[in-house]
C-alpha cells in the first residue's frame, strides 16, 4: 500500500447552541493577535461582534473585509495586512470563499487558523484546501494545504441565522459527495475510502429525510441535523475518503459554468447541484441501468422543494448562446479535469449535449427562477 499523507479533520471542533463564546477560551490558547476576515456586507455586524467578544478576553484583533471571492489579490492584500500588523493567527468569519482565503493566508503565513462558518453553504472551513477564483468569481484552481483547520467553531446560533438559500446550497454540495465519490472509489480497495463512501450515502439518505423541513424551520431537529452534514460530515468525508472522495463530474461542471457571466450568479453548491444532475444524465445516456435515471428524478424533485436550479433557465443563463456554454464545458473537460474520473470517456461535445437537456424547467417543476 502506498503512503498516503491526509489532512482528516480540524484539531479541534466546537458545534451547538452558543459554540462561539464556549470556544474564546481555546482561542486565547491560539493567538493574541488574529487577523479577523470576512467579505459580505450582511455578516459585518456578526464579526464586529465577534471582536468585541475577543477584546473581552484580552485579544487584540485587526479586521479585514476582502473585496473578491477567493482570489490571488485578496489573498495578497490580507497577507501583507497581516504581517504589517503583526498578526499571530487568522481568524475566518464568513461563506465558503472567505473560509478558503482565511485557510490559504494562514497556511501561507505558518499561523493558526480559525474558522467560524456563518451558514452552512460548504464544508470550506474543515478541509485542508482552497479554490481560487479570479476577481470576479471564474474558477481557476484548487490549492491543497498543509492541515486542516487548528479550531473550527460552528455555532448554531450564528448560522441559523442565513438565509435558507444558503442551507439549501449546501445540501446540494453535500449530497454530490454520495454521487461523485461513489464513482471516482468504485475500484478502491482502501478501507479508509470505502467507510467514507458509505458516510456519504449515510449523509445523503440523512439530507433526503431530513432536508425539506431543515429548510423550512431552523429551529428544529433536522435543521441541526442537516446544517451538521453539509458543515462537518461532509468535510470529513473528504478528509477520510481523500481526493477519491470528492469529485467526478459535478465539481468539474461547476467550474466550467464559473467562467460565464450571470445575472444573478448562483451560490457554489447551485452550480454543484446542477452539474450533478448533469452527471447522472451522462451516466444514464452510458449505461444500460435505470438507476440513474431514477436518480436524478429523485434529486430533481427534492432540489424543486429547496428552490434549487434544476435546469439552464434556472440558473439565469436563459439567453445564453451555444458558443458560450462551450466555453464552460471545454473548461470542465481540460485535460486535468476530475471529470475525466467518470467511468467513461467525456469530452466537451458530449458535456453541452447534455447541459442543453436541461435547457428549460420541467412543466411540473415548482422552482422559483426569480428567486435564484
Amino acid at each position: 500500500m502506498l503512503i498516503n499523507n491526509q489532512s482528516i479533520s480540524p484539531s479541534k471542533v466546537v458545534r451547538g447552541e452558543g459554540a462561539w463564546i464556549k470556544s474564546l477560551d481555546l482561542i486565547t490558547k491560539l493567538c493574541k493577535r488574529p487577523l479577523i476576515i470576512g467579505r459580505s456586507s450582511s455578516t459585518k455586524k456578526i464579526r464586529t461582534s465577534l471582536k468585541k467578544d475577543l477584546l473581552l478576553k484580552g485579544i487584540q484583533s485587526i479586521s479585514h473585509e476582502l473585496d473578491h471571492d477567493c482570489c490571488e489579490l485578496d489573498i495578497q492584500t490580507a497577507y501583507l495586512v497581516s504581517k504589517e500588523n503583526n498578526c499571530d493567527a487568522i481568524i475566518a468569519a464568513g461563506g465558503g470563499k472567505v473560509l478558503d482565503a482565511g485557510k490559504l493566508i494562514a497556511d501561507l503565513l505558518g499561523l493558526n487558523c480559525i474558522t467560524v462558518p456563518l451558514s452552512a453553504s460548504t464544508c470550506a472551513g474543515w478541509t485542508a484546501l482552497s479554490n481560487i477564483y479570479t476577481p470576479d468569481g471564474r474558477f481557476i484552481k484548487d490549492v491543497t494545504l498543509k492541515s486542516c483547520p487548528n479550531l473550527l467553531i460552528f455555532d448554531h446560533r450564528i448560522v441559523r441565522s442565513a438565509s435558507p438559500r444558503t442551507l439549501a446550497s449546501g445540501m446540494a454540495d453535500a449530497v454530490a459527495k454520495w454521487y461523485e465519490s461513489s464513482l471516482t472509489s468504485r475500484t478502491s480497495k482502501d478501507g479508509f475510502v470505502q467507510q467514507a463512501v458509505q458516510m456519504a450515502r449515510v449523509l445523503r439518505d440523512q439530507l433526503f429525510l431530513n432536508g425539506y423541513q431543515a429548510f423550512l424551520d431552523p429551529l428544529s431537529s433536522s435543521w441541526q441535523t442537516v446544517a451538521e452534514g453539509c458543515s462537518l460530515t461532509a468535510g470529513m468525508i473528504g478528509g477520510l475518503g481523500g481526493a477519491r472522495c470528492r469529485t467526478a463530474a459535478a465539481h468539474p461542471i461547476h467550474n466550467g459554468l464559473t467562467q460565464l457571466a450571470y445575472t444573478n450568479k448562483p451560490l457554489h453548491g447551485e452550480l454543484v447541484g446542477f452539474g450533478l444532475l448533469v452527471q447522472l444524465h451522462l451516466e444514464e445516456k452510458n449505461s444500460n441501468s435505470q438507476l440513474q435515471k431514477q436518480a436524478k428524478s429523485q434529486l430533481i424533485d427534492f432540489f424543486s422543494q429547496l428552490n434549487l436550479p434544476i435546469s439552464i433557465e434556472s440558473i439565469c443563463l436563459k439567453n445564453m448562446s451555444r458558443n458560450e456554454l462551450y466555453k464552460a464545458c471545454k473548461f470542465a473537460c481540460n485535460d486535468n479535469s476530475d471529470i475525466h474520473q467518470l467511468p467513461f470517456p467525456i469530452n466537451e461535445k458530449d458535456l453541452l449535449e447534455a447541459l442543453q437537456s436541461f435547457k428549460s424547467l420541467p412543466t411540473k417543476s415548482k422552482t422559483r427562477i426569480k428567486n435564484l
